[in-house]
């Protein structure tokens, strides 16, 4: 059918265009119909790859709409992610944060009760020590007093000077 239709429009073009010089009349209406049908068959010729161009002009438009909203949608999800992950972790450093409080409060009650008793442990370590000097130095004493009473006993003292000497060291 389009074959015929340019047939005939190519025919009158070829017949209406030729006639307008020899009559000496102005040919205005043969040349709007051979500008009508150069327009028709330009119409013809170029509409159908005009329209797959804009079509598909359009569905390439269409196509990266819809592949920057998927982007999109995919920014908002791993931005709803992280948001989630910020929370989870402000949360793990509080329970961490409380933890190490709870933690530090029972390791500085166990170091002060230990403190406490290794000062305890030293105090009677400190009074058995000074018991013992004091031991030692009762000791020394009597030997200093024994050795002055034996070197003066070879003197002749009695008995009784002895235990007098012994009572005044002692005391």
């Amino acid at each position: 059918m389009g074959k015929i239709i340019v047939t005939v429009l190519l025919l009158s073009a070829y017949l209406f265009g030729s006639d307008a010089n020899a009559e000496g009349s102005t040919d205005i209406v043969q040349r709007t119909i051979n500008f009508l049908i150069f327009a028709g068959i330009l119409f013809y010729i170029l509409a159908e790859p005009v329209k797959n161009y804009f079509s598909g002009r359009s569905a390439g438009i269409a196509e990266e709409l819809e592949k920057v909203q998927e982007r999109l949608s995919e920014s908002k999800r791993l931005k709803e992610l992280a948001e989630q992950k910020i929370d989870e972790a402000l949360r793990f450093a509080s329970e961490l944060a409380e933890s190490s409080k709870k933690e530090n409060k029972i390791l500085s009650d166990k170091i002060l009760l230990q403190c406490e008793q290794d000062l305890e442990i030293i105090s009677k370590q400190n009074s058995a020590l000074m018991e013992l000097d004091k031991r030692k130095m009762v000791r020394d004493v009597v030997s200093k007093v024994m050795n002055d009473v034996m070197d003066k006993s070879n003197d002749a003292l009695g008995k009784e000077a002895m235990t007098d000497i012994l009572k005044k060291k002692v005391a």
